[in-house]
């Protein structure tokens, strides 16, 4: 078995995102902060303690996935417990995005809830996208773009109603108790695997008109033909043609980056 990974800090004052990779289990996780901004000791953000908490407890790789996410998720509220976050506003919480695989003799285990990405590459040049989801930003995104991306107070309004749809109509693990009704997890076999990717949003190419279902086609074409580091150059590189986010609607120039490939 080789592992490519790619842990890499977007255009944001802090990398958000979260890597492990221990013995046969490796995850990605992509955190996100309360929308007050708030920060805590050491300057760290609640998303990035978030995505570090959770990753901490994948990284005991002892229990079944799924039993390993319902402890990141209590853990994430015993921190916010701790800095005294108002759970009232749900806006205001920490939350992490998170795509596992745990590799064995026989059989690939999983788990991924939110915006992270779990792919199996066949050998014979096929691929499955192991779950399929609405993106819950396409909403922002298209208002993003009718806005000339310019924002206006109905975008502040409305990234806050697509915040407080947490664990309502799409999964993340934030320390509420429904945040475990939407993870996905399962088994797949690996004998026909040829390489696992999973990554966080950062790594998707920009799109001119946003789409409520990714399409990873032209994804998985340019990773075939330059790897994992290729791959992330091609994105940053159209990234740094449009700055100023007049072309490609997205929340910043760069978003930070969590990708491991694995090949058997």
């Amino acid at each position: 078995m080789r592992v490519d990974h790619i842990l890499e800090k977007g255009t944001g004052h802090q990398n958000e995102d979260f890597l492990i990779i221990e013995k046969n289990l490796f995850g990605v996780f992509d955190g996100a902060s309360s929308l007050d901004k708030e920060q805590f000791e050491g300057g760290k953000t609640g998303g990035m303690i978030a995505a570090g908490t959770a990753g901490r407890i994948f990284s005991r790789n002892h229990y079944p996935l799924s039993h390993l996410g319902a402890q990141a998720n209590q853990a994430i509220l015993s921190e916010m417990k701790q800095k005294n976050i108002d759970f009232s506003q749900r806006h205001k919480l920490w939350s992490t995005s998170a795509a596992v695989v745990r590799v064995k003799k026989n059989s690939i285990e999983w788990f991924q809830t939110g915006d992270a990405h779990i792919i199996l590459l066949y050998k014979d040049g096929s691929h499955k996208v192991l779950v399929e989801r609405d993106d819950h930003d396409y909403e922002t995104l298209l208002m993003l773009k009718k806005l000339k991306f310019k924002p206006a107070p109905a975008y502040q309004s409305q990234i806050k109603k697509i915040r407080a749809k947490m664990n309502r109509t799409y999964g993340v693990l934030n320390g509420e108790p429904e945040a475990m009704d939407f993870v996905n997890t399962g088994f797949e076999p690996s004998k026909e695997v040829k390489t696992i990717l999973i990554f966080t949003d950062g790594l998707q190419l920009p799109s001119r008109t946003p789409r409520k279902k990714k399409n990873f086609d032209g994804f998985i074409q340019i990773y075939k033909k330059s790897g994992l580091c290729g791959l992330k150059n091609h994105i940053r590189q159209i990234e740094a043609q449009d700055q100023d986010i007049n072309t490609y609607p997205r929340f910043k120039c760069h978003d930070d980056v969590a990708a491991i490939a694995i090949h058997l």
